[in-house]
């Protein structure tokens, strides 16, 4: 199971936010809202979320709407998640 806390956490190590990840809730802006979340940032964290949780995203898979929120990175990653199993 994908936890919340653990897509927080990466997301966290991405950007370099240090004890800041804390304050990240599943309603936290990302795509738009935090200058360092970037497009290339968005690749690096693909590449992370697939490492870690095991799963493949395809490039027609990537929307903004799937990074607009943390909440949304999360659900995004739990439903790869199910479906590969």
């Amino acid at each position: 199971m994908v936890e919340f806390d653990d897509v927080r956490q990466l997301v966290g190590e991405i950007l370099q936010l240090g004890d800041r990840v804390t304050r990240l809730g599943p309603d936290t802006p990302l795509l738009g809202s935090i200058p360092e979340f970037d497009s290339m940032t968005v690749v690096t964290l693909i590449h992370a979320l697939e490492q870690q949780f095991d799963i493949q995203v395809a490039d027609d898979e990537i929307s903004a709407e799937s990074f607009e929120t943390l909440g949304k990175v999360h659900e995004f990653v739990r439903d790869k998640a199910t479906a590969r199993s």
